[in-house]
């Protein structure tokens, strides 16, 4: 069991590397993961699943970096991609497996590092109509660097990526010009609300586009647990 394994954590990065491998209960801790992620990566936002490249279980403090977080469940997330289906886009590779976010010898700055598990971590990134990220240029000098230093490592600006989110943002215009704010209320609802406890990909996207109808009806949402 994972706390069982963190009780007696790694000392050393080829300990950390060997009992991580080692480890047979991947697979259910990437379920529990998932499950609290609402199935979206944790730093990209994509559905991977639904994309065929599948996911992780990701440290955002690199095992090499600090061996004795290895086993920390607060340290672990679920991202893009699942090892075996890196081939699939080789020359986008985005979130945990990023060339960026593996680092010189394993080592990420932290203190520049947004971390998904940080409080209002999205409040630091806007999304563009042509699918780009970028900092917050609401935020101070010193925040947009972290957002930027963020981007970088994790490749969030990748070709694939930004395909993937122009195309939503433009499916999104075209619901705005189709229908009243009425109607856009219900649609609103169908893009943020969860189905069988999975969001669509790029959820901050979708909700930084709806705007204050989007908080509107977030703050209705009788769950009250989706943020």
């Amino acid at each position: 069991m994972l706390h069982n394994q963190h009780h007696h954590p790694p000392t050393t990065s080829k300990e950390a590397t060997t009992r991580w491998q080692r480890f047979n209960d991947k697979l259910k801790n990437l379920e529990l993961l998932l499950y609290e992620q609402y199935h979206l990566c944790c730093y990209s936002e994509l559905r991977a699943d639904e994309e065929g490249i599948d996911y992780h279980i990701e440290h955002i403090e690199n095992k090499s970096q600090n061996p004795a977080r290895t086993f920390d469940y607060t340290n672990l997330v679920a991202s893009a991609f699942r090892s075996d289906n890196l081939k699939k886009l080789p020359n986008n590779v985005f979130g945990g497996h990023a060339v960026g976010k593996r680092g010189v010898n394993g080592a990420v700055d932290m203190n520049q590092f947004i971390s998904p598990l940080q409080a209002n971590c999205s409040d630091y990134f806007i999304y563009l109509s042509d699918g780009s990220i970028k900092p917050n240029a609401r935020l101070s000098q010193t925040e947009q660097d972290k957002a930027l230093y963020t981007i970088n490592i994790l490749n969030l600006n990748c070709p694939f990526l930004i395909t993937k989110r122009e195309e939503i943002y433009k499916e999104l215009e075209s619901l705005l010009d189709k229908h009243t704010d009425d109607e856009m209320v219900y649609w609103a609802e169908i893009e943020l609300f969860p189905i069988k406890h999975r969001l669509s990909s790029f959820f901050t996207l979708r909700r930084h586009f709806f705007g204050n109808l989007a908080e509107q009806i977030l703050a209705n949402y009788k769950n009250g647990t989706l943020l």
